[in-house]
């Protein structure tokens, strides 16, 4: 395999809207991937805002929605043209960019008129690059009866291979568990809020994008009633395959939850932080009591009082010792696994490999998935 054909570049912006990762990678011809080089670059407030006002109905929606995706383009286009300065190299030795979009709306409860949308024109995007985009990775899963996420468990089973029951969780606004028993199936599904309902709150309060460290979080007091009404929601209990994003989770869920009653925001902040934990946690222990290691990646590896939560909380639900860990112990930054997945299902796009997991979509059997535009 020449060197043009072997790297890819994956591009993710994910459910916290907090910016783009951006990696480029060498997929050897068995799609072993390893990071050559990354950035990540901020949304300005205004594609942010515009990003974040399309995840409810309004206005002129449909014009909106064009003029975010072509914005998010020239975004992507700029991180790809940063990335190649730092490798030194030129559009024409990359073989292919994967760009996973901005999620809009994902709907995959509606029979065959499920759908899910995620922005972007990658079109304009491989213009501006010279470089061919495959995007819409989440639509042929969908259309062969699979909810089209989560898409990175088959990157994972790729990536994280020990001799034990390993799970991988995922946690950018929406936390994703992957399931990598020893000798069995590889599984995998959303499990509820990662960060997303975190960064709404502090946002609405303190104007923050995030909590830092869960700093915040830890000025306040978990509120044991007000995390067990979280805890009822009926996506908790749903048995897997299933996914979830903004469509789900949202502040006016917040709200509803709140209710009428009086409580310091640090408080919810703090509770919030323990429904991330727990809801992990508790899946865990439903759908796979046997793991014995739990690799954690995302932007929520970065949060410390999330990764002291979950080693808290894994005392007391689970019988056996849980090693918790992050990526980097495999030898991945955090904040690189989902853009070095999306250069990994690129390269699985290109060789007409099948990506997805019918274990973990519920889809009718493997499918290639992401559509190609050349440049």
């Amino acid at each position: 395999m020449t060197q043009r054909l072997s790297l890819y570049i994956g591009l993710m912006s994910g459910t916290s809207l907090d910016g783009i990762d951006a990696v480029l990678a060498k997929v050897g011809p068995k799609g072993e991937a390893s990071t050559i080089e990354a950035v990540s670059t901020p949304f300005s407030p205004e594609l942010r805002k515009a990003l974040f006002e399309l995840q409810s109905p309004g206005p002129n929606e449909l014009h909106r929605e064009k003029q975010a995706g072509n914005a998010l383009a020239l975004a992507y286009a700029e991180a790809v043209r940063q990335l190649l300065k730092r490798a030194n190299l030129q559009a024409a030795d990359v073989s292919a960019i994967g760009a996973h979009g901005q999620t809009i709306r994902h709907q995959p409860h509606l029979g065959e008129l499920a759908y899910t949308h995620q922005t972007l024109n990658p079109a304009l995007l491989a213009e501006k690059t010279g470089i061919d985009v495959i995007a819409d990775f989440r639509s042929r899963d969908l259309a062969a009866g699979g909810h089209g996420a989560p898409l990175v468990p088959a990157f994972h089973a790729q990536q994280f291979v020990e001799d034990k029951n390993l799970a991988i969780l995922n946690i950018g606004g929406i936390a994703n568990l992957t399931l990598l028993p020893n000798d069995g199936v590889v599984t995998g599904f959303d499990c509820g809020p990662g960060n997303m309902l975190m960064d709404a709150w502090i946002h609405e309060h303190q104007g923050n994008t995030f909590d830092e460290n869960g700093s915040w979080a830890l000025q306040g007091k978990v509120n044991e009633a007000l995390l067990a009404k979280m805890l009822s929601d009926p996506f908790f209990s749903k048995v897997p395959p299933k996914s979830t994003g903004r469509d789900d989770f949202h502040l006016a869920w917040l709200q509803e939850k709140i209710g009428k009653d009086n409580h310091h925001a640090e408080d919810v902040q703090a509770t919030l932080l323990h429904l991330t934990a727990h809801s992990v946690l508790e899946a865990l222990v439903r759908h796979a009591p046997q793991t014995q290691k739990l690799i954690v990646c995302g932007g929520g590896a970065q949060n410390k009082a999330l990764m002291n939560l979950f080693k808290v909380k894994a005392q007391h639900l689970f019988k056996q010792a849980l090693e918790i860990t992050t990526s980097d112990s495999a030898g991945i930054d955090p904040q690189q696994v989902e853009g070095l997945a999306f250069a990994w299902l690129a390269w699985a796009h290109k060789e007409k490999r099948p990506a997805n997991l019918p274990a973990v979509t519920g889809a009718k059997g493997p499918r290639i998935l992401g559509a190609c535009y050349p440049a």
